[in-house]
Protein backbone atom coordinates (compact mmCIF):
# COMPACT_ATOMS: atom_id res chain seq x y z
CA UNK A 1 0.00 0.00 0.00
CA UNK A 2 1.44 3.40 -0.93
CA UNK A 3 2.13 6.02 1.70
CA UNK A 4 -0.63 8.24 0.27
CA UNK A 5 -3.18 5.48 0.48
CA UNK A 6 -2.14 4.61 4.01
CA UNK A 7 -2.44 8.24 5.08
CA UNK A 8 -5.91 8.44 3.51
CA UNK A 9 -7.03 5.35 5.40
CA UNK A 10 -5.65 6.79 8.62
CA UNK A 11 -7.54 10.04 8.05
CA UNK A 12 -10.77 8.17 7.39
CA UNK A 13 -10.19 6.10 10.53
CA UNK A 14 -9.69 9.26 12.58
CA UNK A 15 -12.94 10.75 11.23
CA UNK A 16 -14.91 7.73 12.40
CA UNK A 17 -16.68 8.05 15.73
CA UNK A 18 -15.50 5.99 18.64
CA UNK A 19 -18.30 3.76 19.97
CA UNK A 20 -18.79 2.00 23.25
CA UNK A 21 -21.50 -0.41 24.32
CA UNK A 22 -24.24 1.33 26.30
CA UNK A 23 -23.80 4.66 24.52
CA UNK A 24 -26.70 6.65 23.08
CA UNK A 25 -25.81 8.19 19.72
CA UNK A 26 -27.63 9.96 16.90
CA UNK A 27 -27.66 8.51 13.41
CA UNK A 28 -29.43 8.85 10.07
CA UNK A 29 -31.83 6.22 8.74
CA UNK A 30 -30.60 4.84 5.42
CA UNK A 31 -32.98 1.89 4.96
CA UNK A 32 -36.21 0.52 6.40
CA UNK A 33 -37.60 -3.00 5.92
CA UNK A 34 -40.37 -4.91 7.65
CA UNK A 35 -37.80 -6.59 9.91
CA UNK A 36 -35.21 -3.91 10.68
CA UNK A 37 -33.99 -0.32 10.37
CA UNK A 38 -30.49 0.42 9.08
CA UNK A 39 -28.78 3.51 10.53
CA UNK A 40 -25.60 5.38 9.56
CA UNK A 41 -23.98 6.31 12.87
CA UNK A 42 -20.67 7.59 11.41
CA UNK A 43 -18.92 4.36 12.37
CA UNK A 44 -16.88 2.08 10.10
CA UNK A 45 -19.96 -0.10 9.73
CA UNK A 46 -23.65 0.67 9.73
CA UNK A 47 -25.93 0.02 12.67
CA UNK A 48 -28.91 -2.33 12.58
CA UNK A 49 -32.05 -2.03 14.73
CA UNK A 50 -33.79 -5.44 14.62
CA UNK A 51 -37.58 -5.41 14.91
CA UNK A 52 -37.56 -6.63 18.52
CA UNK A 53 -35.42 -3.61 19.47
CA UNK A 54 -37.58 -1.03 17.69
CA UNK A 55 -40.34 -0.99 20.30
CA UNK A 56 -41.87 -2.89 23.21
CA UNK A 57 -44.95 -3.07 21.02
CA UNK A 58 -44.38 -6.31 19.13
CA UNK A 59 -47.01 -5.35 16.56
CA UNK A 60 -45.19 -2.19 15.55
CA UNK A 61 -44.63 -1.53 11.84
CA UNK A 62 -41.04 -0.31 11.20
CA UNK A 63 -42.30 1.83 8.30
CA UNK A 64 -44.47 3.80 10.77
CA UNK A 65 -41.53 4.38 13.11
CA UNK A 66 -38.95 5.81 10.73
CA UNK A 67 -38.28 6.62 7.10
CA UNK A 68 -35.14 7.11 5.05
CA UNK A 69 -33.36 10.35 5.96
CA UNK A 70 -34.77 10.61 9.50
CA UNK A 71 -32.41 11.40 12.35
CA UNK A 72 -32.80 8.89 15.16
CA UNK A 73 -31.34 8.34 18.62
CA UNK A 74 -30.18 4.81 19.28
CA UNK A 75 -28.61 2.76 22.07
CA UNK A 76 -25.50 0.73 21.25
CA UNK A 77 -26.06 -2.90 22.24
CA UNK A 78 -23.08 -4.54 20.54
CA UNK A 79 -20.26 -3.34 18.26
CA UNK A 80 -20.52 -6.48 16.13
CA UNK A 81 -23.69 -8.50 15.60
CA UNK A 82 -21.73 -11.36 14.06
CA UNK A 83 -22.13 -10.06 10.53
CA UNK A 84 -19.98 -6.96 10.90
CA UNK A 85 -22.82 -4.59 11.82
CA UNK A 86 -23.34 -2.61 15.01
CA UNK A 87 -26.38 -3.87 16.93
CA UNK A 88 -28.61 -0.96 18.00
CA UNK A 89 -31.80 -0.44 19.98
CA UNK A 90 -34.38 2.30 19.70
CA UNK A 91 -36.65 0.98 22.45
CA UNK A 92 -33.89 1.35 25.05
CA UNK A 93 -33.73 5.07 24.28
CA UNK A 94 -37.52 5.37 24.41
CA UNK A 95 -37.63 3.49 27.70
CA UNK A 96 -35.10 5.78 29.37
CA UNK A 97 -37.27 8.81 28.54
CA UNK A 98 -40.43 6.82 29.17
CA UNK A 99 -39.58 6.11 32.79
CA UNK A 100 -39.07 9.85 33.38
CA UNK A 101 -42.33 10.67 31.62
CA UNK A 102 -44.42 8.14 33.54
CA UNK A 103 -42.93 9.22 36.85
CA UNK A 104 -44.02 12.82 36.14
CA UNK A 105 -47.44 11.61 34.98
CA UNK A 106 -47.87 9.69 38.25
CA UNK A 107 -46.83 12.71 40.31
CA UNK A 108 -49.24 15.05 38.51
CA UNK A 109 -52.05 12.43 38.44
CA UNK A 110 -52.35 12.91 34.70
CA UNK A 111 -53.49 10.34 32.15
CA UNK A 112 -51.26 8.34 29.84
CA UNK A 113 -52.20 6.86 26.47
CA UNK A 114 -51.49 3.15 26.28
CA UNK A 115 -51.81 0.23 23.84
CA UNK A 116 -52.60 -3.33 24.92
CA UNK A 117 -50.14 -5.76 23.32
CA UNK A 118 -50.67 -9.04 25.15
CA UNK A 119 -53.18 -10.88 27.36
CA UNK A 120 -51.60 -12.63 30.36
CA UNK A 121 -52.83 -14.35 33.49
CA UNK A 122 -54.81 -11.88 35.59
CA UNK A 123 -54.69 -8.98 33.16
CA UNK A 124 -52.95 -7.54 30.10
CA UNK A 125 -49.57 -6.09 29.15
CA UNK A 126 -49.76 -2.59 27.70
CA UNK A 127 -47.11 -0.24 26.34
CA UNK A 128 -47.13 3.35 27.56
CA UNK A 129 -44.34 5.77 26.59
CA UNK A 130 -42.27 2.77 25.49
CA UNK A 131 -42.61 1.01 28.86
CA UNK A 132 -44.26 -2.39 29.34
CA UNK A 133 -46.96 -1.92 31.97
CA UNK A 134 -49.53 -4.18 33.61
CA UNK A 135 -53.28 -3.60 33.72
CA UNK A 136 -55.10 -6.01 36.09
CA UNK A 137 -58.31 -7.53 34.72
CA UNK A 138 -60.23 -5.73 37.48
CA UNK A 139 -58.95 -2.39 36.16
CA UNK A 140 -59.58 -2.95 32.45
CA UNK A 141 -63.21 -1.84 32.50
CA UNK A 142 -66.01 -0.56 34.72
CA UNK A 143 -67.89 -3.82 34.12
CA UNK A 144 -67.02 -7.51 34.10
CA UNK A 145 -64.59 -8.57 31.36
CA UNK A 146 -65.28 -11.95 29.73
CA UNK A 147 -62.24 -12.28 27.47
CA UNK A 148 -59.00 -10.38 28.04
CA UNK A 149 -57.92 -11.06 24.44
CA UNK A 150 -60.69 -8.72 23.24
CA UNK A 151 -58.54 -5.80 24.45
CA UNK A 152 -55.35 -6.72 22.55
CA UNK A 153 -54.58 -4.00 20.02
CA UNK A 154 -56.85 -1.45 21.72
CA UNK A 155 -55.64 2.07 22.59
CA UNK A 156 -57.07 4.08 25.49
CA UNK A 157 -56.20 6.50 28.29
CA UNK A 158 -55.16 5.11 31.67
CA UNK A 159 -54.16 6.29 35.12
CA UNK A 160 -50.90 5.24 36.80
CA UNK A 161 -51.77 3.52 40.10
CA UNK A 162 -48.36 1.95 40.86
CA UNK A 163 -44.86 3.04 39.89
CA UNK A 164 -41.57 1.44 40.98
CA UNK A 165 -38.61 2.20 38.75
CA UNK A 166 -36.22 -0.04 40.68
CA UNK A 167 -38.48 -3.05 40.16
CA UNK A 168 -39.37 -2.05 36.58
CA UNK A 169 -43.00 -2.06 37.65
CA UNK A 170 -45.84 0.12 36.37
CA UNK A 171 -49.51 -0.70 37.01
CA UNK A 172 -52.23 1.16 35.12
CA UNK A 173 -56.00 1.49 35.45
CA UNK A 174 -58.58 2.14 32.76
CA UNK A 175 -61.51 1.64 35.14
CA UNK A 176 -60.65 4.78 37.13
CA UNK A 177 -60.62 6.82 33.91
CA UNK A 178 -63.98 5.40 32.82
CA UNK A 179 -65.56 6.13 36.20
CA UNK A 180 -64.36 9.74 36.07
CA UNK A 181 -65.65 10.10 32.51
CA UNK A 182 -69.02 8.58 33.44
CA UNK A 183 -69.33 10.86 36.45
CA UNK A 184 -68.83 13.87 34.19
CA UNK A 185 -71.25 12.50 31.58
CA UNK A 186 -73.92 11.88 34.20
CA UNK A 187 -73.61 15.38 35.62
CA UNK A 188 -73.81 16.89 32.14
CA UNK A 189 -76.75 14.67 31.18
CA UNK A 190 -78.84 15.49 34.25
CA UNK A 191 -78.26 19.20 33.70
CA UNK A 192 -79.93 18.86 30.29
CA UNK A 193 -82.76 16.45 31.18
CA UNK A 194 -86.36 17.63 31.09
CA UNK A 195 -89.58 15.73 31.58
CA UNK A 196 -91.23 15.07 28.25
CA UNK A 197 -88.04 15.39 26.21
CA UNK A 198 -87.22 12.66 23.71
CA UNK A 199 -83.78 11.14 23.42
CA UNK A 200 -82.15 8.21 21.64
CA UNK A 201 -80.49 5.41 23.57
CA UNK A 202 -79.24 1.85 23.31
CA UNK A 203 -80.87 -1.12 25.01
CA UNK A 204 -78.18 -2.40 27.38
CA UNK A 205 -79.98 -4.86 29.63
CA UNK A 206 -83.36 -6.59 29.77
CA UNK A 207 -85.14 -7.92 32.84
CA UNK A 208 -88.60 -9.39 33.42
CA UNK A 209 -89.88 -5.98 34.52
CA UNK A 210 -88.42 -3.78 31.79
CA UNK A 211 -85.46 -2.66 29.71
CA UNK A 212 -82.49 -0.48 30.72
CA UNK A 213 -81.53 2.09 28.10
CA UNK A 214 -78.16 3.86 27.93
CA UNK A 215 -79.00 7.46 27.04
CA UNK A 216 -75.46 8.83 27.21
CA UNK A 217 -73.51 7.58 30.20
CA UNK A 218 -76.39 6.57 32.42
CA UNK A 219 -79.06 3.90 32.19
CA UNK A 220 -82.74 4.75 32.38
CA UNK A 221 -85.53 2.22 32.87
CA UNK A 222 -88.41 1.63 30.50
CA UNK A 223 -90.87 -0.31 32.65
CA UNK A 224 -92.66 -3.14 30.85
CA UNK A 225 -95.88 -1.13 31.03
CA UNK A 226 -94.19 1.68 29.06
CA UNK A 227 -92.84 -0.50 26.26
CA UNK A 228 -96.01 -0.81 24.22
CA UNK A 229 -99.61 0.33 23.99
CA UNK A 230 -100.53 -3.34 23.93
CA UNK A 231 -100.09 -6.22 26.34
CA UNK A 232 -96.48 -7.34 26.75
CA UNK A 233 -95.59 -10.55 28.57
CA UNK A 234 -91.85 -9.97 28.34
CA UNK A 235 -89.76 -6.97 27.16
CA UNK A 236 -88.06 -9.08 24.47
CA UNK A 237 -91.35 -9.05 22.57
CA UNK A 238 -90.65 -5.37 21.85
CA UNK A 239 -86.89 -4.72 22.14
CA UNK A 240 -83.58 -6.59 22.18
CA UNK A 241 -80.15 -5.81 23.63
CA UNK A 242 -78.28 -3.56 21.20
CA UNK A 243 -81.38 -1.90 19.73
CA UNK A 244 -81.16 1.89 19.37
CA UNK A 245 -84.55 3.41 20.16
CA UNK A 246 -86.13 6.78 20.89
CA UNK A 247 -87.59 7.19 24.37
CA UNK A 248 -89.43 9.90 26.28
CA UNK A 249 -88.33 11.06 29.75
CA UNK A 250 -91.14 10.50 32.25
CA UNK A 251 -89.31 11.45 35.44
CA UNK A 252 -85.80 11.51 36.95
CA UNK A 253 -83.97 11.81 40.28
CA UNK A 254 -80.47 13.28 40.03
CA UNK A 255 -79.44 12.31 43.57
CA UNK A 256 -80.45 8.67 43.11
CA UNK A 257 -79.34 8.69 39.47
CA UNK A 258 -82.63 7.18 38.34
CA UNK A 259 -84.47 7.94 35.13
CA UNK A 260 -87.92 6.66 34.17
CA UNK A 261 -88.44 6.39 30.42
CA UNK A 262 -91.22 5.48 28.02
CA UNK A 263 -90.94 3.86 24.63
CA UNK A 264 -94.63 3.64 23.85
CA UNK A 265 -95.07 7.40 24.12
CA UNK A 266 -92.82 7.83 21.12
CA UNK A 267 -95.11 5.53 19.15
CA UNK A 268 -98.50 6.53 17.76
CA UNK A 269 -101.41 5.60 20.03
CA UNK A 270 -103.37 2.96 18.06
CA UNK A 271 -106.71 4.56 18.90
CA UNK A 272 -105.70 7.74 17.06
CA UNK A 273 -106.00 5.95 13.71
CA UNK A 274 -108.54 3.28 14.68
CA UNK A 275 -111.47 4.93 12.85
CA UNK A 276 -109.45 5.13 9.62
CA UNK A 277 -108.08 1.59 9.77
CA UNK A 278 -111.16 -0.22 11.05
CA UNK A 279 -114.28 1.06 9.34
CA UNK A 280 -117.72 -0.37 10.06
CA UNK A 281 -118.40 -3.41 7.88
CA UNK A 282 -114.77 -4.38 7.37
CA UNK A 283 -113.74 -7.96 8.05
CA UNK A 284 -110.32 -8.23 9.76
CA UNK A 285 -108.22 -10.86 11.47
CA UNK A 286 -107.42 -10.69 15.16
CA UNK A 287 -106.17 -12.78 18.06
CA UNK A 288 -108.19 -13.76 21.13
CA UNK A 289 -106.36 -12.30 24.12
CA UNK A 290 -108.89 -12.60 26.95
CA UNK A 291 -112.10 -14.47 27.70
CA UNK A 292 -114.76 -13.12 30.07
CA UNK A 293 -118.26 -14.31 30.92
CA UNK A 294 -119.89 -11.90 28.50
CA UNK A 295 -117.55 -12.32 25.52
CA UNK A 296 -114.04 -12.36 24.11
CA UNK A 297 -111.49 -9.60 23.66
CA UNK A 298 -109.80 -9.77 20.29
CA UNK A 299 -106.51 -7.94 19.64
CA UNK A 300 -106.51 -6.28 16.24
CA UNK A 301 -103.03 -4.79 16.78
CA UNK A 302 -100.84 -4.03 19.79
CA UNK A 303 -102.76 -1.72 22.09
CA UNK A 304 -106.07 -2.04 20.28
CA UNK A 305 -108.62 -4.66 21.37
CA UNK A 306 -112.23 -5.06 20.42
CA UNK A 307 -115.04 -7.01 22.10
CA UNK A 308 -116.94 -9.89 20.56
CA UNK A 309 -120.05 -10.26 22.73
CA UNK A 310 -120.95 -13.85 23.61
CA UNK A 311 -124.05 -13.59 21.40
CA UNK A 312 -121.79 -12.71 18.43
CA UNK A 313 -119.39 -15.66 18.83
CA UNK A 314 -121.54 -18.47 17.44
CA UNK A 315 -124.86 -19.05 15.71
CA UNK A 316 -125.68 -21.66 18.30
CA UNK A 317 -126.35 -20.90 21.94
CA UNK A 318 -123.25 -21.13 24.17
CA UNK A 319 -123.05 -20.72 27.94
CA UNK A 320 -119.54 -19.31 27.93
CA UNK A 321 -117.02 -18.12 25.30
CA UNK A 322 -114.53 -20.89 26.12
CA UNK A 323 -116.87 -23.38 24.48
CA UNK A 324 -115.88 -21.96 21.10
CA UNK A 325 -112.67 -19.98 21.69
CA UNK A 326 -109.30 -20.13 23.43
CA UNK A 327 -106.69 -17.46 24.17
CA UNK A 328 -104.22 -17.12 21.30
CA UNK A 329 -106.67 -18.29 18.66
CA UNK A 330 -106.72 -16.36 15.37
CA UNK A 331 -110.25 -15.36 14.30
CA UNK A 332 -111.95 -13.33 11.58
CA UNK A 333 -114.26 -10.62 12.87
CA UNK A 334 -116.50 -7.98 11.38
CA UNK A 335 -116.32 -4.40 12.62
CA UNK A 336 -119.76 -3.35 13.92
CA UNK A 337 -118.91 -0.04 15.55
CA UNK A 338 -115.86 2.14 16.27
CA UNK A 339 -115.72 4.83 18.95
CA UNK A 340 -112.05 5.99 19.23
CA UNK A 341 -112.86 8.75 21.74
CA UNK A 342 -114.26 6.09 24.08
CA UNK A 343 -111.66 3.52 23.05
CA UNK A 344 -114.29 1.03 21.91
CA UNK A 345 -114.60 -1.34 19.00
CA UNK A 346 -117.53 -3.71 18.69
CA UNK A 347 -116.87 -6.90 16.75
CA UNK A 348 -118.82 -9.93 15.54
CA UNK A 349 -117.81 -13.39 14.38
CA UNK A 350 -121.29 -14.46 13.30
CA UNK A 351 -121.66 -11.40 11.06
CA UNK A 352 -118.53 -12.17 9.03
CA UNK A 353 -120.53 -13.99 6.35
CA UNK A 354 -123.90 -12.29 6.70
CA UNK A 355 -125.47 -8.87 7.12
CA UNK A 356 -126.49 -9.06 10.74
CA UNK A 357 -128.16 -6.17 12.44
CA UNK A 358 -127.12 -5.64 16.06
CA UNK A 359 -127.62 -3.11 18.74
CA UNK A 360 -125.04 -1.78 21.21
CA UNK A 361 -125.03 -2.10 24.97
CA UNK A 362 -122.29 -0.41 26.96
CA UNK A 363 -120.11 -2.33 29.36
CA UNK A 364 -117.34 -1.58 31.87
CA UNK A 365 -114.15 -3.65 31.80
CA UNK A 366 -114.12 -5.50 35.11
CA UNK A 367 -110.33 -5.86 35.17
CA UNK A 368 -109.78 -2.13 35.59
CA UNK A 369 -108.38 -1.83 32.04
CA UNK A 370 -109.37 0.72 29.43
CA UNK A 371 -112.94 0.24 28.16
CA UNK A 372 -112.48 -0.95 24.61
CA UNK A 373 -115.69 -2.53 23.32
CA UNK A 374 -119.43 -2.85 23.54
CA UNK A 375 -121.52 -5.63 24.86
CA UNK A 376 -123.64 -6.60 21.89
CA UNK A 377 -126.99 -8.34 21.88
CA UNK A 378 -128.69 -9.90 18.92
CA UNK A 379 -131.79 -8.10 17.85
CA UNK A 380 -134.70 -10.25 18.93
Amino acid sequence: MSNDMQKLMEEIEKSMVKLRRGEIVTGKVIRVTENEITVNIGYKSDGIIPKEEISNDITVDPYEVAKEGDEIKVYVLNLDDGEGNVLLSKKRVDMAKGWDDIEKIKETESLVETKVVEAVKGGVIAVARGIRCFIPASHLSDHFVNDLKDFVGKNFSTKVIEFDRRKNKVVLSRKIVLKEENKHKKSELFSKLEKGMRIKGEVKRITDFGAFIDIGGIDGLVHISELSWGRVKHPTEVVNVGDVIEVEVLDFDKDKEKIALSFKKTQQQPWETAAEKYTVGNVVEGKVVRLVDFGAFVELELGLDGLVHISQISEKHIAKPSEELHVGQKVEVKVLDVKPEEKRISLSMTAVNENSEVEETEYIDDNNETTIGDVLENEK
